[in-house]
């Protein structure tokens, strides 16, 4: 059976921010329809290789490359454009606004009504706003938050939060996702379903998931790879199986297989 095509390379990279280097050299290849984690400790470089593939940060060198065409200077909003979209480390939702408003500034970046037209609301704008609706509508039952979906953003629980940062990512119907530390600060319960979201986006939604997680019991149950870094370098990549043998992957964890890998 084929393999499943490129859909992001990363080549090269190289990141810096005064004499602090974030990144240095690291290059990947992510395949259409996985699920593939990127790890390491605290300060490895992580969320700001996730920053240079949405856009945030522009990489001093290397090159970032989606569906065959390099993206490496497009700045976030045409990144969105071409199907990528992201949630953050910490959250970063309009906290005055509804569930719903939220969801919907998600939806932006498809609209194709101009101001004025929008203004008049008629016709195609009309039909335009339905079609946008209905799709958040469909993202409000998969994720289950019908019953929040006219709460102010600011005045939910921590876990809701995030679930309703998620919703507004999948909002944009993105080919790729990136999702940095979704589970981080939640209970078991909460955990268990935010994982049950990411496995069904990537499964029956068809969307390719780049996940930053620390929970490391999570991130080997799911993953179909795993890239680790480790003081902005690459020191290991393969499969979850793979990466919990690799001797320089247990080294930075400092610790040995079981127990950094089991969560013991």
């Amino acid at each position: 059976m084929d393999r499943p095509a490129i859909q992001l390379a990363v080549e090269d990279l190289h990141l810096s921010f005064g004499g602090v280097n974030a990144l240095m050299g690291v290059g990947f290849d992510v395949r259409q329809g996985e699920i593939f984690s990127i790890i390491g400790p605290n300060g490895a470089g992580k969320t700001s290789m996730l920053n240079c593939i949405s856009g945030r940060y522009h990489p001093q060198k290397g090159k970032i490359s989606f569906e065959g065409q390099e993206i490496t200077s497009k700045p976030p909003a045409a990144r969105a454009q071409i199907g990528i979209s992201r949630t953050f480390q910490n959250i970063a939702l309009f906290k005055g606004m509804t569930v719903l408003d939220n969801m919907l500034i998600g939806r932006h970046i498809h609209l194709k009504s101009g101001f004025l037209k929008g203004g008049i609301y008629l016709g195609p704008c009309q039909r335009e706003e339905i079609e946008h609706r209905a799709f958040v509508e469909d993202i409000i039952d998969f994720l289950e938050i019908e019953h929040i979906r006219k709460k102010v953003v600011g005045t939910l629980a921590y876990g809701l939060q995030k679930r309703v940062e998620l919703a507004r990512a999948l909002a944009l119907d993105p080919k790729l996702i990136l999702l940095d530390e979704p589970m981080a600060g939640m209970n078991l319960e909460e955990t268990e379903d935010m994982v049950r979201y990411v496995l069904d986006i990537n499964q029956e939604w068809g969307v390719t998931v780049i996940l930053v997680e620390h929970d490391m019991g999570v991130v080997m149950d799911i993953s179909d790879r795993v890239v680790v870094l480790d003081f902005g370098q690459k020191i290991g990549e393969g499969t979850p199986e793979e990466v919990q043998k690799d001797p320089a992957v247990i080294r930075a964890y400092l610790g040995d297989e079981e127990s950094v890998f089991l969560g013991r």
